[in-house]
Parts: structure tokens; C-alpha cells; sequence
């Protein structure tokens, strides 16, 4: 008789636990999410058909068409380190709480704070910005369709934008992956054909850069090829989620950087001339009335897609917390039909739509707004880089591959972010050494607030999606009560074998 038989048989004979295990995720509807959802849930949220765009636009407006190439490359590759780290963990946790929840199993729960702090301001000031963004070129496709709008009429396509994003996202995490990859897949089609067909480059003006030119598209590509972690905030309600959420993680940044390679090279090689003037300076540029509207098409579909699915993955984050009891536990409420978690998605859309709102009175995004999200966005990888380093090494499995992919991500990040500071001290600015020194101080607060009001909340940190009863053969598994008071399996039942 094979083990498999053996277990099938004892099953038969196996009593029903009095107290059976379940996940403490399984209010968000488990393994719901098919791999392609999940796909475009983690290309979304870096909005490659907007960056195809941006990125040779600031390569042409630093006059730096070759070192452009070579940075976007290397960034492809350093952020593929990150990703091969984080995937380190996600081969063997399913969590809602994304990186938050890996760095605590690496390095603990003030590093976990401190990184969850990176992940809120990335994500909210992501959705933030590309809700803007994508508003102001709505804004832009109706004016060259006729239709002028002013005063409170601009306020009512904001809100109306945020409504429907919110709505789209209550409406369910499957929903709501489908309709992001349909946005972005049609704007990247648009994107890829416009620069495969265009002509000969039009001559870009350089503006006079306040910082290096490598410096600068460094940082923009590294933000834009972000985003291929939002597919660990949604491991649970993923279907296999240990392999699915694996191959995403790899595979996101791959693609994106690919994307990118080829924008910069269509920029280097005088492709990119038609989408960049097109972007610039609309029909001014020579570029026919329907080129503009298309072009405008996709950036809003592209922009807004980025938000809804930046906001999606922030939804997650806070959910983990509330479950945990770091947030309080009214964000963990989830929706009995459609099983999202409401009450955090509307907190994000209404924070999201504020900040948003924001930028239209400022008239633009401020640099200093950038530089915070970027600069928390490279501490949080850098934290999770070194804490998959401190897990395999505490659970001996650490290879002199990834003790490599580990410090060598970490170091190039680092190194962005002393080269940033340099260079922004030098014009008088410090947003970056500040802006780690906040993320700093309000991690560690925050630890020492639950240590010292709500002990048992630090307990709870690093939750994840453990196996139920129900997933387990009937007396294969041993089950216990763990730190969290919860029943939870600890191992397989060999007695009998």
C-alpha cells in the first residue's frame, strides 16, 4: 500500500476535530483568483503603458539617450534581485500583508512596522498620484473631443473617477483584476504599435536638470518598474497561491523591464519621437487630431488602472493590520457576498481622493511629493531584501545565491539613496534623508505605542493564510493551539506510519 493509500484508509477511521483550524484570512474568500487576474493585478499597478511614455520623455529632456538605455537596464536587473528575494517568501507564506508581513518573519516587528509604514505612503501616494494624473488626461482627451470643462465640473469628474474606482474594487477582487487587465492590455497595445510605426524623431528641447541626468532616470525607472509586489497582497484569495504567486513576482518585473528596455531603445533609436511630442505638445507637435486622442486614451486607462490597482493592494495591507490589531479592527470588516474588505477600501479611496484633490490645488505633483514615495518605496525593498536574507538564514536554507541577491539589491538601493541625498543636498534640499528618518521614527513609535498599550498586537504580527481542516486529509495532520491562541497544524501525523 502507497503513504497516499495509507492516509486515504486512516482517513475513513479519523474522528472531526472538536475545535477545527481555520485561516485567519479566510474572510476574504480563499483561493478565488485565477494566475492571469493575479498577473494583471501586479503589471497594473507599475502602469508600463504610462511609463513607455515617461521614460523616454526624461531621457529626452536630460539629453541622455545611451546612459537612459544602460540605467533602465541595470534598474530591470536590480529590481529582479528584489523580486527574487521577496519570492523567497512568498514560496512559503501566503499573507495579505505583502512585504509588511515578510520583513516580520525576517527581522521583527519593528522592522515590520517600519516597512509597513514604506508600503501605506508607496501605495496611497502612488494611487494618489496616478488618480491625478489620470484625471488631468481625461481632462485633456474631453477638451480635444470639444468638450470644455471648468470650476466645479472638473471637481465632479474627480469624484466621479474616485466612485468608480471605489466601486470596482468593492465589487470584488476577481472583477476588479479582470477589468485592470483589460485597461492596461489595450493601452499597451496602442503604446507598443504607435512607437513600431512611428517616424523619424522630432528634435526634444533639453530642460536644464536639477539633478544628474543617470540619477533621474534612475529613480524614475526604478519606480516605475514597482509594483510587482502588489501580487503578494492578494496570496490568499489566490488560487495555488505558493506557485502562482511565485511565477507573478518573477515574472512582473521581467515583462515590465522589457517594456521598458524597448521604450528606451525606440527613444534612443528616434521611435519614440511621435508618442513623446504627441504627449508634449498634443497636435501642436504636427501629430493628427485621432494619434493625440488615442495617445490620451491610453494614458488615462493606464493611469487609472495603476490607481485602482495600487488602492486594491493598500486595501489588503490594512486588513492584515486590522486583523492583527496594529490598525484598528474595524478595517478588517469584509463584505458576507463579495468578500472585500469595504470599510479599508473606502478609507483608501477617500484618503487617495483627498491627496488627489491635493495635487489640483497645487496644480501639479511637487517633486518633494515624489522623492518621499520613491525614497519610501527603495527603504521598504531594502528591508525585505535583507530580512529574506536573516529568514533562510535563521531556517538553513540560505544558498550563496541568495545571500548575493539579498546584499547586493539591498547595497545598490542604498547607494541610489546616498547618491540622492548627495546630490539633493547640494541645491539645499534633504526630502530623502528625511523622509527615511520619518519612515525611521514612525515605525519605531508605532512598536513602542502597541508594546506598551496592546502587547498581544506585536504577538499577532506575521499573520498568514495556514492551512484549515478542511485542506488536511482527516488524521494526517496534527493540530494545536498556537501563539495566537488559534488552533493551527504543526505537522504531519506519522504515528501510524
Amino acid at each position: 500500500m502507497t503513504a497516499l493509500a495509507d492516509a486515504v484508509a486512516r482517513s475513513f477511521a479519523a474522528g472531526e476535530p472538536e475545535r477545527p483550524a481555520m485561516s485567519p484570512l479566510r474572510a476574504l474568500g480563499r483561493r478565488q483568483l485565477p494566475g492571469v487576474a493575479l498577473l494583471g493585478q501586479s503589471i497594473a499597478t507599475t502602469a508600463p503603458a504610462a511609463s513607455m511614455v515617461l521614460l523616454p520623455v526624461t531621457m529626452l529632456t536630460h539629453n541622455a539617450l545611451l546612459p537612459g538605455l544602460v540605467t533602465i537596464i541595470v534598474a530591470t536587473l536590480v529590481i529582479t534581485l528584489i523580486a527574487y528575494c521577496v519570492a523567497q517568501f512568498t514560496r512559503r507564506l501566503s499573507a495579505a500583508g505583502g512585504l509588511y508581513t515578510f520583513v516580520s518573519h525576517g527581522a521583527g516587528p519593528r522592522a515590520a512596522l517600519t516597512c509597513g509604514v514604506g508600503m501605506l505612503v508607496k501605495y496611497l501616494g502612488s494611487a494618489s498620484l496616478t488618480m491625478y494624473h489620470g484625471s488631468q488626461t481625461a481632462l485633456a482627451l474631453a477638451a480635444q473631443l470639444g468638450i470644455t470643462l471648468r470650476g466645479w465640473q472638473i471637481g465632479a469628474v474627480y469624484l466621479g473617477i474616485a466612485v468608480l474606482i471605489g466601486a470596482v474594487l468593492v465589487r470584488g477582487v476577481r472583477f476588479a483584476a479582470i477589468a485592470i487587465l483589460a485597461v492596461e492590455a489595450c493601452s499597451l497595445a496602442f503604446i507598443i504599435g504607435l512607437m513600431l510605426v512611428s517616424g523619424p524623431a522630432v528634435a526634444i528641447t533639453p530642460t536644464a536638470p536639477n539633478v544628474p541626468a543617470v540619477l533621474a532616470i534612475t529613480m524614475s525607472a526604478l519606480f516605475a518598474l514597482a509594483g510587482f509586489e502588489s501580487a503578494t497582497f492578494f496570496a490568499p484569495e489566490t488560487r495555488r497561491p505558493l506557485i502562482t504567486v511565485t511565477r507573478t513576482v518573477l515574472l512582473t518585473p521581467v515583462l515590465c523591464g522589457a517594456l521598458f528596455i524597448f521604450a528606451s531603445w525606440a527613444a534612443w533609436s528616434g521611435h519614440a519621437g511621435a508618442v513623446v511630442n504627441a504627449y508634449l505638445h498634443g497636435t501642436a507637435s504636427g501629430s493628427s487630431l485621432l494619434v493625440v486622442i488615442a495617445l490620451d486614451a491610453g494614458l488615462t486607462c493606464s493611469w487609472l488602472g495603476s490607481s485602482m490597482a495600487s488602492s486594491n493592494a493598500a486595501s489588503r495591507l490594512m486588513y492584515s493590520m486590522s486583523v492583527e490589531g496594529v490598525l484598528p479592527r474595524l478595517l478588517s470588516r469584509v463584505g458576507p457576498r463579495l468578500r472585500t474588505p469595504h470599510v479599508a477600501l473606502m478609507l483608501i479611496i477617500g484618503i487617495v481622493a483627498s491627496v488627489g484633490a491635493g495635487f489640483v490645488a497645487l496644480d501639479g505633483v511637487p517633486a518633494a511629493a515624489k522623492t518621499v514615495m520613491r525614497t519610501a518605496l527603495a527603504l521598504s525593498y531594502i528591508l525585505v531584501a535583507v530580512g529574506a536574507v536573516l529568514f533562510l538564514g535563521r531556517i538553513r536554507e540560505l544558498s550563496r545565491v541568495d545571500l548575493v541577491a539579498g546584499w547586493v539589491g539591498s547595497g545598490v538601493l542604498a547607494a541610489v539613496l546616498v547618491c540622492l541625498t548627495v546630490s539633493d543636498a547640494s541645491d539645499g534640499v534633504v526630502v530623502a534623508p528625511a523622509t527615511v528618518l520619518a519612515v525611521l521614527l514612525v515605525g519605531a513609535a508605532w512598536y513602542r505605542y502597541l508594546r506598551a498599550g496592546c502587547p498581544e498586537s506585536l504577538m499577532a504580527i506575521g499573520v498568514f493564510d495556514s492551512p484549515e481542516s478542511a485542506d488536511v486529509l482527516p488524521g494526517a495532520g496534527v493540530f494545536a493551539v498556537n501563539a495566537r491562541g488559534a488552533m493551527a497544524l504543526v505537522g504531519a501525523d506519522r504515528d501510524e506510519q
